[in-house]
């Protein structure tokens, strides 16, 4: 199986132009291709996740993955998917943005001898002249058409700045710079990039002759990657600082029996022949799916290491209520009034809950459980003797803490 029939098979092609190049290219190494990520925050999260693996398979196979940070575009914002506009940030908050991303990226993909580039836009687009970018690219594009773009369409009605409207153009030109640059002849973006890629692709041949290679890729980002970016409580992070190993295995232990055969095939780099056989499991079979698919991502982000000791906190976490390698939190003899302390002081101080008034709520909700059993009682409270050596307390189905004191 050719490395395009792969990704065709594990569903990550959605909508392409001119298929048999595109294959002719990435099946013997001759792409240099690049995807966009913009700094909106110090780390990425698992919405990036789909982008990075299909980076590092094209790079397995010999293509050269460049990684285009928008610090440029990141001082516009896009307004793809959103109904209001982006907080500005400062060229400073942007800088910290994508020396971050380098790190993590790193693990995903070879950086090393030129196998692969991390470009920053800002190095182009900060000194355009306006002047000459109305008149060199701005004549290219139509703004009939380009109000016909979906990004566009969905803003229109509560406002869409002008800022924002240059969005598109920004993106095809990064396009075009890449391409005389660096030789970048594919772009892949998700689905709701896909007016803003193509324009992309015409920017360069309009400009260049159509003679000029450039290829457009969408893949199931917005559909199936992005949604797998937010929980209800915020973004799932690849920074262990912010989403520990132990979170972040069990965000993925926790998927939906629907989708976790389609993230295996989707994210993992298990062999299609493996997971063609999983396709019949169901009942606790689907467990043991969620577990494979937890692990996979979880040694794919933190280490192998990390993954073992997230997956054996895991199951000692349900086999018997307790475990080592779970987030944990340190209770205080300062924390205790008279030798106790109330629970909902327990919820904030351990990072289960962010006030005491959502603390209320879960447990009087029957979201909140100690020692595995559930507490509904807001004014329960516990000596130091209660806690032993730990104690697990849960929030929700995937929030949980033990809890000890010094």
């Amino acid at each position: 199986m050719t490395i395009f029939e792969e990704l065709k098979a594990r569903g990550l092609l959605a909508q392409l132009t001119d298929e048999e190049e595109i294959r002719e290219l990435i099946d013997h190494g001759k792409a240099t291709f690049y995807i966009g990520f913009d700094p909106t925050a110090d780390s990425l999260h698992v919405g990036h996740f789909m982008a990075l693996c299909l980076m590092k398979r094209l790079q397995m196979a010999g293509n050269k993955p460049i990684a285009l940070i928008g610090g440029g575009t990141g001082m516009i914002g896009d307004p793809s998917g959103r109904s209001d506009m982006r907080a500005m940030m400062t060229p400073e908050q942007i800088q910290h943005n994508c020396d971050c991303f380098k790190k993590q990226m790193s693990r995903f993909i070879d950086f090393s001898d030129g196998k692969a580039l991390m470009v920053n836009n800002a190095d182009w687009l900060m000194d355009l002249n306006y002047i000459e970018l109305l008149r060199e690219v701005g004549v290219h594009f139509s703004v009939n058409r380009m109000l016909t773009a979906e990004c566009y369409k969905q803003r229109m009605e509560k406002g869409l700045s002008f800022l924002e409207f240059n969005y598109m153009i920004m993106q095809s030109y990064d396009f075009y710079e890449l391409y005389r640059k660096y030789g970048c002849n594919m772009q892949f973006g998700g689905d709701d990039q896909w007016s803003n890629m193509l324009g992309g692709t015409e920017l360069i041949r309009r400009k260049l002759g159509k003679d000029a290679y450039a290829m457009t890729i969408t893949l199931l980002l917005n559909s199936e990657g992005k949604k797998m970016g937010k929980t209800q409580k915020g973004a799932v992070w690849l920074d262990p600082d912010k989403t520990s190993p132990f979170e972040f295995y069990q965000y993925w232990r926790n998927v939906g029996d629907a989708d976790v055969l389609k993230c295996i095939r989707m994210l993992t780099f298990l062999p299609l022949e493996e997971i063609d056989a999983m396709d019949k499991w169901e009942g606790s079979q689907l467990n043991q799916a969620k577990e494979i698919l937890a692990y996979e991502l979880t040694k794919l982000v933190h280490g192998e290491e990390e993954a073992k000791r997230a997956q054996s906190g895991a199951r000692a976490l349900f086999s018997v209520g307790s475990a080592e390698d779970m987030p944990s939190a340190k209770l205080t003899k300062e924390d205790f009034q008279d030798g106790r302390i109330d629970l909902i002081s327990v919820l904030v101080k351990s990072g289960l809950v962010p006030t005491r008034s959502e603390g209320r709520r879960a447990i009087e909700q029957g979201g909140v459980s100690v020692g595995g059993e559930k507490v509904t009682d807001i004014k329960k409270d516990y000596g130091k003797e209660d806690f032993g050596e730990g104690i697990v307390i849960k929030r929700g189905k995937k929030n949980f803490r033990k809890i000890t004191v010094e």
